[in-house]
């Protein structure tokens, strides 16, 4: 049928080569002076050898929006001060306090640093700190240091005395078989901030909520086997970041304090 009405596999190739660099444009020119940015999460997503920083933003109203991509991955400080600073080329105020929330990388926290100062908060991931814990842990107390660490509330505020209790079982348990990394480690688990409700906490204190737009992105680009160099990378992920933005939701949680998330 191709051959019939004349189409190639050039043809079709030249077509989605400039439909991607179209999105990928459009992704670069988004401007943010008029959008009050709360929240920004950072964390990379990899497409087979290659891996893309990128950048969500939540605003005052609970509003979730993609902000940019960058090729590089998030343990590198070049990479990531890029991202930030085209970040406010953009439009976003480097006077103005946000909570970043990240994985836990040095880079991403120098590069914050470097572009916004060193007075904004930033959340490590909550997630990848208990998994930091683990990996302090001989196998035998891993499940139970997991499972204690988790029935802790994320909000900060224990649940009941029980699980306090068991929070700081765990921390002892930690300390005791990890040594002083692990302590530390545990300590900045359970030493998150308080004065949210539960659901807005769970938000604000892992990376989940741009962990869920990657997994959108891997499903939109799983079909390619091949990817040739950075710059297709960055037109797929590009496209593939705004099909994913159009079924954003409100994050959970947005309402529970007065005036929104501030």
């Amino acid at each position: 049928m191709a051959k019939t009405v004349g189409v190639s596999k050039s043809s079709v190739s030249a077509e989605a080569i400039e439909a991607s660099e179209e999105e990928l444009r459009q992704l670069c020119e988004r401007h943010w002076d008029e959008v009050e940015l709360l929240v920004i999460y950072l964390d990379g997503v990899i497409f087979g050898a290659h891996r893309v920083l990128a950048a969500v933003g939540v605003d005052d109203g609970g509003n979730k929006h993609v902000l940019g991509i960058a090729e590089g991955a998030s343990e590198n400080q070049v990479v990531a001060q890029g991202l930030l600073g085209r970040l406010v080329a953009q439009g976003v105020d480097p006077k103005r306090h946000y909570l970043f929330v990240i994985d836990g990388s040095k880079a991403l926290r120098a590069a914050i640093d470097a572009v916004f100062g060193g007075e904004n908060p930033v959340q490590r991931c909550r997630h990848h700190k208990i998994e930091n814990v683990m990996g302090y842990l001989p196998k035998h107390l891993k499940e139970q240091v997991q499972g204690d660490a988790r029935r802790v509330s994320p909000a900060g505020d224990r649940k009941d005395g029980a699980a306090g209790e068991a929070g700081a079982v765990a921390g002892a348990e930690t300390s005791r078989c990890g040594g002083e990394p692990a302590r530390r480690i545990i300590g900045d688990v359970h030493g998150e901030p308080a004065g949210l409700s539960p659901a807005l906490m769970r938000c604000l204190s892992s990376t989940n909520i741009i962990e869920s737009p990657h997994r959108g992105v891997r499903l939109r680009t799983r079909r390619i086997c091949r990817w040739r160099n950075g710059k297709m990378v960055l037109r797929w992920a590009a496209a593939a970041f705004l099909l994913t933005e159009g079924n954003f939701q409100k994050i959970q949680g947005y309402r529970d304090r007065a005036g929104g998330l501030k």
